[in-house]
C-alpha cells in the first residue's frame, strides 16, 4: 500500500513539474517571436482615412481605434455573416482584424514586447437578423491575443451585431491595450 502511494505521489510530482515547465517555455516567448513562429507578417499600416487617429497612447495604455480584416493582398473582407459568409469565415475574419490591431498597436509602440496586457475589447459583427453567434464569431479574435500574448492576451471583451459596418466589411474590433512602463 504504502508503495502505490508513493508511486501516486511520484506521478503527481512529475505531472506538476512537467506542466510549470512548459507553462514557463511558453511564457518565455515573447510576443514578437510568437508572431513569426504563427507565420503572421505584420505589414505598416498607413494613415486613416479620416481626420482621426488609428492609436492613441494615454499613459500606459493604448487605445486602437476599429479594424477590419484586411486581407494579404491590401483588400477588406466584403459582405454579411449569415449571407455572404459562414460562421468559420466569419470567425477567421475576426483573426485577420486581430492581425490588422497588431499591426496598428507595433505602428504605435514599436515591439509588442512592451505590451503589459489586452484590457479589454470591443467586436462588432456585420451579420443577418437571424444570426446569434457573435461572440463566437469574435473567438477568432481572442484566440489570436491569447496565442501570441499567453495569458496577458485575455481580456475583457463585448461582441454586438450590427445590421452594417462601415464598407459592408463583416468585422469590425477595436481594443485598450496596457503597455508596460
Amino acid at each position: 500500500m504504502k508503495k502505490q502511494i508513493t508511486f501516486i505521489l511520484f506521478i503527481l510530482l512529475a505531472s506538476v513539474l512537467v506542466f510549470n515547465s512548459v507553462k514557463a517555455q511558453s511564457v518565455a516567448k515573447d510576443p514578437e517571436t510568437r508572431i513569426k513562429e504563427l507565420g503572421i507578417k505584420l505589414r505598416t499600416p498607413g494613415p486613416p482615412s479620416a481626420n482621426f487617429l488609428g492609436a492613441v497612447r494615454v499613459g500606459n495604455l493604448v487605445f486602437l481605434s476599429g479594424q477590419g480584416p484586411l486581407k494579404e493582398d491590401g483588400k477588406f473582407m466584403i459582405g454579411k455573416v449569415g449571407k455572404e459568409f459562414n460562421f468559420e469565415e466569419a470567425k477567421y475574419a475576426a483573426r485577420l482584424t486581430g492581425i490588422s490591431l497588431l499591426e496598428s498597436l507595433k505602428a504605435e509602440v514599436g515591439n509588442l514586447n512592451n505590451v503589459k496586457r489586452i484590457v479589454k475589447v470591443l467586436g462588432m459583427v456585420n451579420a443577418v437578423p437571424e444570426f446569434d453567434n457573435h461572440s463566437q464569431v469574435i473567438n477568432g479574435f481572442s484566440d489570436l491575443m491569447v496565442e501570441v500574448f499567453g495569458e496577458n492576451g485575455k481580456h475583457a471583451r463585448s461582441a454586438i451585431g450590427l445590421g452594417s459596418l462601415p464598407r459592408n466589411i463583416p468585422v469590425e474590433i477595436e481594443m485598450i491595450v496596457e503597455m508596460k512602463d
